[in-house]
């Protein structure tokens, strides 16, 4: 059913192969646990083994985490990619809490992804092995395990972050699983926070190789000023959602595989949703074994690969922020769209305490959409059409929460922004690359694109010829942009830029022409 060979698994698990990690966990019958494939304990035998490709499907079955491998601390690398993007945006809307509601349901969750509540359930045996809820569950369990382990959080507190909707149903869950009280499983009494803003400090774990450096570089070029901050390796910006306000700081952990995110926050209600942004903006589930394996096979891509085995596709930390961003950047450089943004974060940006972000060069947050939607947006210093796409935008996002979460499809999701005024194709493909995560949005139009695209001898490619050949390339075409632009930039030695060209300037309608012809923020 879960399409593992245990022979395979077998292998690796006696190795202790470090390829496989996170590619499926070892359930033991004899002591009903499940482990990573790099366990340190010995071996169990192998009629003693069942493998599962998850582990919900583990923990589902009946076993218990391992507190010796810790499965919360292994890379997440969406095995699912390529066998069903249903379960692939299943997932994303559940990192983002959709079932950890009372009242939520795996109907509404199907019925946000355009399939019946049944077909779903059957998706997720077939590539999981465990049901949406069995998912859900085990995410907050192995989130509040982290939480438990990695920090000095209270009992309630762990309870409250890691999405249960109650300390008596958080104590419930921890005592059938682990057959004692969610306090017995912290290794050691670690004297409580003095701080009156609660810091959490947690490991990130990714699939090596990972290339830092290029995206750190990324972030660097496009910092706001008093919102975001890069030195000497580290990223830090500050934030606020729903719930408060906060900042992260995101390096490298020394000597692991994985990146270290410290985060203070006013609630720590906030700590899934923020976790789950530092995962997308890093890109750190990314499979790049996979990604190369794929697009490796073409000649264009194949040197670009061996020289950047690592490259990720940063991701926005909110959509509603990338998307503003992506606009203001149409039709100029990286450097006055940069501008621009810092513009628009002075004039309406929200104020924050810089005893809550710990550091005194954070003192902004991004405008939220009921700011922007009623706010006068002409001083900007750019054209009335696009302070009006700005408007309208923010507008939507308001009526509309959903409206930067996965869809059914890269077409619906195409399709709903470019339904909005001023966005084109370009922008709609950008925004599902970089904020919705869809690893086959491709920008074949974006002129960075075409120009690396072009191979010596040949005439540049239409966008029409790209993308005919960018077909090839999916379902990992967000990658492959992304290797391309990171070739262009270097090529240039100079920031990226992504002026339009006059063939895709005229695909656009007429309606969103002059705002959504192409973005500097590739």
């Amino acid at each position: 059913m879960n399409g593992l060979d245990p022979a395979a698994c077998y292998r690796a698990l006696t190795t202790r192969d470090s390829r496989f990690d996170g590619r499926f966990f070892t359930a033991v019958k004899t002591t009903r646990i499940y482990c990573r494939p790099i366990c340190p304990a010995r071996a169990p035998r192998f009629e003693n083994c069942t493998f599962y490709p998850t582990a919900a499907a583990a923990q589902e079955a009946g076993f218990r985490p391992c507190l010796r491998c810790r499965p919360e601390t292994s890379p997440s690398l969406a095995p699912w990619h390529g066998t069903s993007v249903t379960v692939s945006r299943a997932l994303s809307l559940i990192a983002d809490g959709l079932l950890d509601a009372d009242d939520a349901s795996v109907d509404a969750l199907a019925g946000r992804l355009g399939v019946g509540d049944r077909q779903l359930r059957r998706l997720f045996q077939q590539h999981l092995g465990a049901s949406p809820v069995a998912v859900a569950q085990t995410r907050r369990v192995l989130f509040a395990r982290q939480l438990i382990h990695e920090t000095s959080l209270s009992m309630s507190e762990v309870a409250l972050a890691s999405g249960f909707g109650s300390v008596r149903r958080f104590n419930a869950v921890f005592r059938s699983l682990y057959g004692r009280p969610p306090s017995a499983l912290r290794r050691a009494r670690t004297a409580p926070a003095t701080s009156a803003v609660p810091v959490v400090t947690l490991l990130i774990p990714y699939r090596p190789p990972y290339d830092w450096e290029a995206l750190v570089a990324w972030l660097a070029a496009r910092v706001l000023t008093g919102m975001e901050h890069v030195e000497s390796g580290r990223y830090l910006r500050a934030f606020s959602n729903a719930w408060g306000q906060g900042a992260v700081e995101v390096s490298p952990a020394p000597g692991l595989d994985g990146l270290r995110a410290t985060l203070r926050v006013s609630d720590v209600r906030m700590l899934p949703s923020v976790v789950a942004q530092v995962r997308r903006v890093f890109d750190v589930g990314a499979d790049v074994e996979a990604i190369r394996a794929h697009l490796s096979t073409d000649a264009l891509l194949a040197p670009l690969l061996a020289a950047r085995p690592g490259l990720r596709a940063p991701g926005g930390w909110d959509g509603f922020e990338l998307a503003i961003r992506a606009i203001l950047g149409q039709q100029v450089t990286v450097t006055a769209a940069r501008q621009l943004g810092q513009r628009l974060l002075a004039m309406h940006g929200e104020n924050l305490d810089p005893a809550l972000t710990g550091d005194a060069r954070l003192l902004r947050a991004f405008p939220r959409p009921e700011v922007l939607a009623t706010a006068d947006l002409t001083g900007l210093g750019m054209p009335a059409a696009r302070a009006r796409t700005l408007s309208q935008l923010a507008a939507a996002a308001v009526a509309d929460p959903s409206l930067f979460q996965p869809g059914p499809s890269l077409a619906d999701t195409v399709a709903r922004f470019t339904r909005l005024p001023g966005i084109g194709e370009w922008t709609a493909q950008y925004i599902a690359l970089r904020a919705i995560r869809e690893t086959d949005a491709f920008p074949a139009s974006d002129v960075a694109l075409l120009r690396a695209a072009t191979q010596a001898g040949s005439p540049r490619p239409t966008p029409e010829a790209l993308l005919q050949r960018a077909e090839a390339w999916s379902p990992w075409r967000a990658y492959a942009a992304q290797h391309l632009w990171t070739a262009d930039a270097l090529q240039a030695h100079e920031p990226q830029r992504n002026m339009p060209s006059q063939t895709s300037t005229r695909a656009q309608s007429s309606r969103a022409t002059a705002p959504s012809r192409r973005a500097a923020h590739a």
